[in-house]
């Protein structure tokens, strides 16, 4: 019976964090059904058209810098909460902006949400689940985001498809979806972020935040209320206990053996970006267009994306915590090099209308969502010490972030000058440095404790 409640309780603030993954993927792809009616109501260049996209990604940047240090002084849940009410003004900002700096604004305060998110959902999670499931329940934040994605595809089709069919409405409604529906997509937002906002208030402080502040017999009773009281007991002392090898300061981080922690999670993050999967999420109906489908196809074909992506994301939570965080990586990345250049090919030799693109590209979002999506979210979130948990996973997910930024602001450049072939043969490329280092330097961490984990890096030299 207690076991049974333990599982129950742990379930019911896991699901909660993860709205935060969830607002994150929505937010992420909303704005691939909005991006041709904005260029076109404003007259976007190929360039304006790059910072509409990427401006929310500099709020990222921004939002993950300041996450860490925010939530290693006032707590996970705080910060937590600070993102929920970003993710609310930007959604309603940008559903009633009156011009284009406006939307920018707003898109860049949703940025800063997602940025917060992105580090402190993953986190939080990995702070509180046991060592043998820890892998599990993190990798459920990536499979929220995919429900996210996949949810703003469907808020995107179903929008469209209403503003479509001439409903007699009137006043904001008509403004916001018979006569401009991008304004609706970005606003309905606003729904999942308001709950988020209320339910985080029955989430607990994260018990290794409390604990590095003193107050273990809190961080016990939250424990106890997962593991048990005599496994709680023994991971507050293995906490208390590496603790006392932890200065606080961010200087520790580059000593031998944490340095190279930093190392790997920075390389492994930003290498995430740089082979493509956000330019598929935020330019899918652009490429397809470019394949030669119309606006409703191409829309059509971004929801069996978003579908893809949840169904083997579930592969991962299958499988994590089992083969373990290396292999699943490493094969993934295998699949998602091959799939690259065969989509490169067939736009090399004229033949992007063909219906192989298609399957390649869902393939390719196949082997990322069960191997890059999740393992890198709870990497970053295993591998640094207690006290500075939160400004280490900021520096690595910042990297993730900037190469977010640089993909979204550069990608409609590269279809333009470098062309589809050589755009999609150098993400393949790309694959190439995050196989070795996955398979040279990153140690696997399945079924160790955080404390374990944190061990290992003080004895690397």
């Amino acid at each position: 019976m207690k076991q049974n409640k333990s599982i129950f309780y742990l379930s019911f603030i896991t699901t909660i964090t993860t709205l935060g993954g969830f607002l994150f993927g929505y937010d992420t792809a909303v704005i691939s059904g909005t991006i041709n009616f904005v260029t076109n109501k404003y007259h976007l260049d190929a360039i304006m058209e790059g910072w509409f996209v990427g401006s929310a990604l500099l709020g990222c940047i921004i939002g993950v810098s300041v996450a860490g240090m925010i939530s290693d002084k006032f707590g996970r849940k705080f910060t937590l909460l600070t993102s929920s009410v970003l993710f609310t003004v930007s959604a309603i900002g940008c559903a009633l902006a009156i011009d284009h700096t406006q939307l920018i604004a707003y898109r860049m305060i949703g940025g800063l949400g997602i940025g917060i998110a992105s580090m402190l959902a993953p986190l939080y999670i990995s702070e509180i689940s046991p060592p043998n499931i820890r892998g599990r329940l993190v990798s459920l934040y990536q499979f929220a985001i995919t429900i996210g994605i996949l949810s703003a595809y469907f808020v995107n089709s179903w929008l469209l498809n209403i503003s479509s069919s001439h409903y007699d409405l009137t006043g904001v409604l008509k403004w916001t979806i018979n006569d401009e529906v991008w304004r609706s997509m970005f606003g309905a937002g606003a729904i999942p972020a308001l709950i988020f906002f209320g339910l985080l208030f029955f989430v607990p402080e994260s018990p290794r935040w409390l604990t590095s502040k003193g107050k273990s017999v809190k961080a016990e009773e939250i424990l106890t209320r997962v593991l048990g009281k005599e496994e709680a007991k023994k991971e507050i002392d293995d906490i208390n206990e590496t603790l006392k090898q932890e200065t606080g300061s961010l200087k520790q981080l580059f000593q031998p053996g944490l340095r190279l922690a930093l190392i790997i999670g920075m390389s492994l993050a930003i290498l995430s970006q740089f082979t493509g999967i956000n330019v598929i999420i935020y330019y899918g109906p652009k490429i397809m267009a470019q394949a030669g489908l119309n606006t409703a196809d191409t829309l059509k074909s971004q929801v069996l994306i978003g579908l893809i992506n949840c169904i083997f994301t579930i592969v991962a939570l299958w499988k994590i915590d089992k083969l373990g965080r290396r292999p699943l990586l490493m094969i993934g990345i295998v699949g998602m090099s091959v799939c690259l250049m065969l989509i490169g090919l067939f736009f090399s030799i004229n033949a992007s209308n063909n219906i192989w693109l298609l399957i390649f590209m869902l393939v390719y979002c196949a082997f990322f969502a069960f191997s890059f999506g999740p393992v890198i979210w709870t990497m970053l979130s295993e591998f640094y010490p207690t006290y500075i948990r939160g400004r280490a996973m900021s520096i690595a997910t910042l990297t993730l972030w900037i190469g977010t930024f640089l993909m979204g602001q550069t990608f409609p450049w590269m279809l333009e000058v470098l062309k589809p072939a050589l755009t999609f043969w150098i993400f393949a490329f790309m694959c190439v440095p995050a196989f070795l280092i996955t398979w040279k330097l990153a140690p696997e961490t399945k079924g160790k404790t955080l404390e374990e984990i944190e061990k290992y890096w003080f004895s690397r030299k």
